[in-house]
């Protein structure tokens, strides 16, 4: 029996849902039915649009795609005037202000506290400049990732920029995909860092070489099925087939199509390409790409270049991001700036693409690290781009932990999440920078924090991984967190493993540094903190080291879950004021 969700989908779904949205935008927000929130908000997620969590009614979250992360100056200018015109909501963020933009680990663009009565401007306007929010969540295909500085980056092996715009131009907005029976995710990778993280992806086409005819061929492998989310994380699965770049967009189709016919409907928790692929096995996902979905005779899999994979790859002599100025293939650099848990104010976002305009740029690229990569600066203007003021504050040489932080949403919005999450990882990266020495040697140390299970900061593939939870202490309920060691992608990607339970969130801090203080003292020379890890068995990783108080405060210790707004000075539920109409206003039930 198929899923309600299921249900809701059949009745309408894919492009007609804007035509509804455009209806509840006229009326407003109460002429949504109080008894179809649910169906409608489920639908919403087609265009990108999140309804925020209890407490926070009438009010929604907007993700805007962006393929490959790849903008230009005047597209993220709009994105920060959108933020600055839209996304402020009843209360400042203590960190971040009232208005701003996140970068997500999918480079996707998400702003906060929209209203369904200003959807439609903010869709012309996105719409203006080439931007758009369709399919940025919902059962479809989502944001193709990969590398921003594709044809630009000096050491990629191909050129696959012209790949992903043809891919997202065939399948956004295609009614034969535009309802799957969950999310599609798809990586495209053409350099040698690996930088798509292809492993964690539904469907991953990886640089590979094949040898056909008697001709080298550059192109991509096919693996299919990862995903980290609910504590099932799987790596994408090898199908042993090699694409040429033309044939990327039909091998696509097949696969996105196999998934929509074969895809469990029923159990919503089951349906995602990465249970198939246990079910199935990949000779299997194979041998039913080939008779059923595709008209040409598949290639077995190319020579790949995974030992070359430095992305995320926990290796000691490669800190594998964007970060740093780094060599075009026109003379050109482009520099990657960090950005602290992803999160910019809507002036700093147009003030970056401001100074992007001002030195030439084209493309300012979003990365899965939640970082900023402006590129196309002149080698004779470089010194003058370093020393912009702006960079001081997104730097391109930051401190380890700063540059390493990563931050999913937290209960500061969503509905998932059972912890607070920003604000406590711009804490935590700032007390470690000034009470933990950084061990020799290492340039980035990579410290992921998600609110819950669902993983949208991909924690299992961090040295140090964080999922929130609940404890108590001292008697009394507080947040807290499962610590994990030890993750990460490159040429044989491993998981973290869960080696504390539970932890108090004031406790994390402590956790860290003595594990570190242990880290630098027995690791081998140039030994990398992933390496130390998995040189030791279970017992050992769990004895290296204990939580502890230290003089790091936490203001979020208490339930933020059960608060309408963590940051609100009256947090309760009781306090909120949604849901409320256009302007902000509360609305009651004698509106």
């Amino acid at each position: 029996m198929p899923s309600k969700v299921e249900t809701w989908k059949d009745e309408i779904y894919g492009v007609e849902i804007r035509d509804h949205l455009e209806r509840f935008a006229e009326e407003g927000w109460d002429a949504i039915p109080d008894d179809e929130h649910d169906a409608w908000f489920e639908r919403f997620k087609w265009w990108g649009l999140y309804h925020q969590r209890k407490g926070q009614e009438s009010y929604f979250m907007m993700r805007i795609g962006v393929p490959m992360g790849r903008l230009t100056p005047e597209q993220l200018r709009v994105v920060g005037e959108v933020a600055r015109e839209y996304a402020t909501g009843p209360v400042e963020n203590p960190e971040f202000g009232d208005a701003y933009a996140d970068f997500t680990t999918r480079q996707s663009i998400q702003l906060h506290w929209i209203k369904v009565e200003d959807i439609p401007d903010i869709f012309e306007k996105l719409e203006s400049v080439g931007l758009s929010t369709i399919q940025a969540c919902g059962d479809s295909w989502r944001n193709i990732v990969g590398s921003p500085v594709a044809g630009r980056d000096a050491d990629e092996h191909l050129d696959v920029w012209p790949v992903v715009q043809n891919l997202h131009d065939e399948f956004k907005g295609n009614d034969l995909y535009e309802n799957l029976p969950r999310k599609w995710k798809v990586a495209v990778t053409g350099d040698t860092r690996g930088a798509g993280q292809g492993d964690i992806n539904d469907l991953a086409f990886e640089p590979a070489v094949k040898t056909i005819d008697g001709e080298e061929v550059d192109g991509f492998n096919v693996r299919v099925g990862g995903g980290l989310a609910r504590k099932e994380p799987r790596f994408a699965r090898d199908i042993d087939v090699f694409c040429r770049p033309e044939n990327a967009a039909e091998v696509a189709a097949g696969l996105s199509g196999l998934f929509r016919d074969y895809g469990d409907r029923e159990d919503r928790f089951s349906a995602r390409m990465k249970f198939l692929v246990d079910e199935w096995g990949p000779e299997k996902v194979r041998s039913v790409l080939q008779d059923e979905y595709v008209d040409y005779e598949l290639p077995t899999a190319g020579e790949n270049l995974r030992d070359q994979y430095d992305y995320n790859a926990g290796r000691s002599d490669a800190p594998g991001d964007y970060v740093g100025v780094h060599d075009q293939n026109d003379g050109d650099h482009f520099v990657g700036l960090s950005v602290l848990v992803g999160r910019m104010s809507a002036e700093e976002v147009i003030e970056l693409a401001d100074l992007a305009d001002s030195y030439g740029s084209e493309m300012i690229g979003v990365t899965q690290r939640q970082n900023l990569i402006v590129g196309d600066i002149p080698a004779e203007e470089l010194d003058a781009f370093l020393d912009e003021p702006l960079l001081d504050e997104y730097s391109p040489d930051p401190h380890p932990f700063l540059r390493g932080s990563i931050a999913c949403t937290g209960t500061e919005y969503c509905s998932l999440s059972i912890v607070e999450t920003k604000n406590r990882m711009v804490r935590y990266a700032r007390w470690l920078k000034e009470n933990v020495p950084v061990p020799e040697g290492v340039e980035d140390f990579h410290i992921h924090l998600s609110g819950c299970t669902a993983s949208c900061a991909q924690p299992q593939i961090a040295d140090i991984s964080l999922r929130g939870m609940k404890a108590r202490k001292d008697g009394e309920p507080v947040e807290a967190f499962d610590v994990g060691l030890g993750g990460g992608l490159g040429e044989n990607p491993e998981f973290a493993d869960w080696v504390e339970m539970r932890v108090p969130a004031d406790e994390i801090p402590g956790y860290i540094r003595n594990l570190l203080e242990v880290y630098e003292a027995e690791r081998e020379d140039g030994e990398s903190f992933r390496d130390f890890i998995r040189q030791r068995d279970e017992d050992e990783v769990q004895a290296l080291a204990d939580p502890e108080e230290t003089d790091y405060e936490d203001p979020y210790m208490h339930n933020t879950k059960m608060t309408w707004y963590p940051y609100a000075e009256d947090d309760a539920m009781d306090d909120s004021p949604a849901p409320t109409d256009a302007r902000g206003n509360p609305i009651t039930s004698d509106d």
